[in-house]
């Protein structure tokens, strides 16, 4: 039988429990919005728009939340490029584990399109792996959404240079898209694939 007392004391744990996890879960909505806003900065302005009060002037927030949650400019531009390196790796894995080999890499040319079609983020991506390539200690999320990319080109060959060859040419076409006045198709992405790629079926 539970007493008065200790009755209160486990009603008083659970209310902790929910206050922290309240807590917890508007603190990960305020850094994830901070960090799209970061992009969104980016996107607009170049990775040296970036500031503590542009970003939480573009996510709705005071100032004082950007300063919160990143230690510096540093902070932010980090979070961002870890953000989307991770994101697009997870899509890239997703895509690795689909059952058909054919349809995985349609998928991937249809991904393709739609990316270069409402291009603003991978803008903002191609500034912050610039400003990887300049900082060895941020390479960390880069090598992950490498990895993932050798991993979907190992579905169709063993070849290590054809898989390299792959993980350096998926960035490049993007980039390419960007600068042509008329992005490819989603059969024109696939084609590519399929030339990079030619064991697949």
């Amino acid at each position: 039988m539970v007493t008065r007392p200790g009755l209160y004391r486990l009603l008083g744990e659970t209310l902790n429990e929910v206050t922290t996890d309240g807590r917890r879960s508007k603190g990960e909505r305020r850094r994830r919005a901070l960090i799209e806003a970061t992009l969104r900065v980016i996107e607009r302005d170049g990775a040296s728009g970036v500031t503590h009060r542009a970003v939480a002037r573009e996510a709705g927030l005071p100032t004082t939340a950007a300063t919160y949650y990143f230690d510096g400019v540093d902070g932010l531009l980090t979070a961002a490029l870890t953000t989307c390196m991770d994101d697009d790796a997870e899509k890239m894995r997703q895509l690795t584990v689909a059952a058909d080999d054919s349809d995985s890499l349609h998928a991937l040319a249809r991904l393709m399109a739609e990316i270069v079609a409402t291009p603003g983020r991978l803008l903002a991506e191609f500034e912050l792996c610039l400003l990887a390539s300049r900082r060895p200690d941020l390479r960390g999320p880069t090598d992950r959404w490498k990895g993932a990319l050798a991993d979907f080109a190992r579905r169709y060959t063993a070849d290590p240079v054809r898989i390299q060859l792959f993980t350096n040419a998926y960035d490049g076409l993007l980039l390419h898209a960007l600068l042509a006045d008329q992005p490819p198709t989603v059969d024109e992405f696939e084609a590519m694939l399929r030339e990079l790629l030619p064991d697949a079926r």
